[in-house]
């Protein structure tokens, strides 16, 4: 039988054929389980594997399942079929991936692995494209042959499928791709003279006729090589997962990727909705050293995750254990910005993870690579597989969140958020396409400025995808310029219905296919808002510029960001303007429900300030909380402490993390009342403050 899935899944990568040495498994094995890790990822990478045609070297990677049985520890098996057989590269080379300007894409080392085979990203099999069938089948053939030897194995709890979930912007242009391309875009538009009028390319003869564009402008076409792609890519995802349960159905189907939605939806395909559907459990990678080590970035991608795991466990995946030391990403940063990893980082990042409803974790290495660009990195064990302080930690989390006096904690999980950031993937699409040739990050800086407020505030926001939008009451759109007429009804029929809908500049201005709508705002939103454009300026460089005010604050000047849009009120009542006398800001009624509507974009201002001078709009989203009658339930007295509620049935508990280096007092209240603690779980509840990058977990 496989191995039974644990309380709570937590561990590390393991296995990746060059390291760890061999001589050390063992011990490591035995080191591991006595520190309460459970569970082991390892890389079986296909390269390594399959070192000719039908021979098949397995001999490490059955050692490792059955080292895990033997320690009573359970196994998930990374397929790593992104790095592909050098024999077959030059069997199938007119299968190679390749740029826009033709490109191929070359074999070459991972950055975290000293095993060949692999390409530029992991959309394909190593450089080879799965569009590809000779591609397809030897994938397929060859995750039959690994499922199909481990498939009831007592070490085995399940298969990650598609390491990290992405591909390379830059590819993938080669013949088979553009066929499959053109495959797509025949079911979609099902003529010839139908894509015509979509795409104003009125000459094609034949199907045949269509390459993909090379050009990166706000274009249908553009459009739909966006779409395209992640549809190609989410397809062959689920061919895995097919071929993997038609052999072992009984494993569980696992995958991770980057938590990448508000930052490379668009160009790597990184949907964390689309990828969290095709599996059981889903996950992240999030790394400090890489990502940055702020408090609000240490429930970021947690709480993303959470929202598109919609009810699913989730885990972090990928979490660091040690240093980063000559990567681009932390050049120039402070050695305190997860450089050097400590235990008291390990802690927060964990518990941190724990309180945003990850209920598995593991450390991206168990111990540091030997060589390659990531020697030394990660690992919460030293080079030699020793124990650290570090590791030590590791150690006291893992053996506390699977006690069994935790049981019905981990059970539970937060309850819904006192508002919803809404996730238009359109939108980002539009705006990749939008702001490609200035080099904006309009969208990012929104999405972030939006959910690094409410933190700040002590607010919990839950990221909501545009197809969840009947789940709350209050929703705030950071940047919503472009919307499907269809998500434009949904929306004015869930205000009508009695929800509260805040929005930034230019709702919907491009509509279907990428056009700007003649009356705005677009697709019967003037209605719901109740105004009419009366000037727009798309002018980001420099939105610094743009200054408003509230009239119940006129002396108090706030700065936007982005995009400016100016209204003439038709039944909305007007609340603010810009400098100069232009309307910015209207609320109103639609049926049952309200509107508030502010003409630029606040949030992408807000974060901008706040990473230039520290400065900011908070004022403004003050100004929503009242306008929408939000008070949070959890008050920690500090908005430097998150307080987050967890809930199974008529059990609550209460995490209060402290994500800053320094001690802070805490005045716990909920729902006005003060603090009724049933029973301690973690830290000291009667404390009047918490310790730095440390927390208070407490059963209500």
């Amino acid at each position: 039988m496989p191995a039974k899935l644990p309380q709570v899944p937590y561990g590390a990568v393991y296995f990746r054929k060059s390291n760890p040495p061999r001589e050390d498994w063992a011990r490591d094995y035995g080191i591991a389980s006595s520190d309460g890790l459970n569970t082991f990822r390892h890389w079986f990478m296909w390269s390594a594997i399959e070192r000719a045609p039908g021979k098949y070297d397995w001999d490490d990677c059955d050692r490792q399942l059955d080292l895990a049985a033997e320690n009573g520890m359970a196994t998930v098996i990374a397929e790593f079929t992104m790095a592909s057989p050098d024999w077959l590269q030059r069997k199938l080379d007119f299968a190679r991936m390749c740029k826009a300007d033709g490109t191929l894409m070359a074999s070459q080392h991972s950055p975290s692995v000293a095993v060949g085979g692999f390409g530029d990203g992991l959309g394909g099999a190593g450089p080879l494209t799965l569009n590809a069938p000779e591609v397809h089948e030897a994938v397929m053939g060859f995750l039959t042959e690994l499922s199909g030897r481990y498939r009831g194995h007592p070490g085995l709890m399940g298969y990650d499928v598609n390491n990290e979930v992405n591909y390379s912007p830059d590819y993938d242009f080669s013949k088979p791709t553009a066929a499959a391309f053109r495959v797509w875009l025949r079911e979609k538009y099902g003529t010839l003279d139908a894509l015509a009028k979509v795409w104003h390319r009125y000459s094609y003869a034949e199907w045949d006729d269509i390459m993909p564009p090379r050009q990166i402008q706000p274009y249908s076409e553009c459009l739909d090589w966006l779409r395209f792609r992640e549809d190609n890519f989410y397809g062959h995802v689920q061919d895995k997962i097919n071929t993997i349960r038609a052999v072992d159905p009984d494993a569980t189907i696992i995958s991770h990727g980057i938590a990448g939605a508000v930052t490379a939806l668009a160009g790597h395909g990184c949907n964390d909705w689309r990828a969290a559907e095709q599996v059981e459990i889903y996950g992240y990678t999030w790394i400090g050293a890489r990502k940055g080590n702020q408090p609000w970035r240490n429930f970021f991608a947690g709480d993303l995750i959470r929202g598109a795991a919609r009810g699913k466990p989730f885990w972090h995946a990928e979490r660091q254990g040690g240093p980063l030391w000559m990567q681009p990403q932390v050049l120039g940063r402070d050695k305190e910005d997860a450089r050097v990893a400590t235990p008291e980082d390990i802690r927060l990042w964990s518990l941190a993870s724990f309180a945003a409803g990850a209920r598995g974790m593991m450390n991206l290495r168990y111990r540091p690579l030997l060589n390659g660009p990531l020697f030394g990195a990660f690992g919460a064990y030293g080079m030699d597989g020793s124990r650290t302080p570090r590791s030590e930690m590791q150690a006291k989390i893992g053996r506390w969140v699977n006690a069994p006096e935790q049981t019905a904690c981990m059970s539970a999980s937060p309850v819904r958020g006192d508002i919803g950031l809404l996730m238009i993937p359109e939108a980002q699409r539009f705006d990749l396409l939008l702001s490609s040739q200035g080099g904006f990050k309009t969208y990012q800086d929104a999405m972030w400025g939006a959910y690094r407020a409410f933190f700040d505030m002590g607010v919990q926001a839950d990221w909501v995808h545009d197809q969840d939008i009947e789940k709350y009451d209050v929703i705030y759109a950071p940047y919503p310029i472009m919307m499907p007429a269809e998500l434009a009804g949904r929306l004015a029929k869930w205000v009508a219905d009695g929800g509260q809908l805040i929005s930034e500049a230019c709702p919907g201005y491009f509509g279907d296919d990428g056009r700007v709508g003649v009356q705005q705002p677009n697709n019967g939103l003037d209605a719901v808002f109740g105004v009419v454009e009366d000037e727009v300026e798309f002018m980001p460089d420099i939105g610094d510029r743009i200054c408003l005010s509230l009239d119940s604050d006129a002396d108090a000047t706030l700065r936007g960001g982005g995009f400016l849009q100016s209204y003439s009120p038709k039944g909305a009542k007007v609340l603010g303007h810009f400098e100069g006398g232009r309307v910015a800001i209207t609320t109103s009624t639609h049926g049952k429900g309200r509107t508030l509507l502010v003409g630029t974009h606040m949030s992408a201002g807000h974060f901008r300030d706040l990473e230039t001078n520290g400065a900011g709009v908070a004022a403004w989203f003050q100004t929503c909380l009242d306008w929408a009658g939000i008070t949070p339930a959890i008050q920690t007295g500090n908005k430097a402490v998150q307080g987050r509620l967890h809930q199974d049935g008529d059990q609550r508990y209460l995490w209060l993390i402290n994500p800053t280096p320094d001690a802070q007092p805490i005045a716990v209240t909920i729902d006005g009342a003060p603090l009724a603690v049933k029973e301690t779980l973690w830290g000291d509840a009667g404390a009047t403050h918490i310790p730095g990058r440390d927390a208070v977990i407490v059963a209500l």
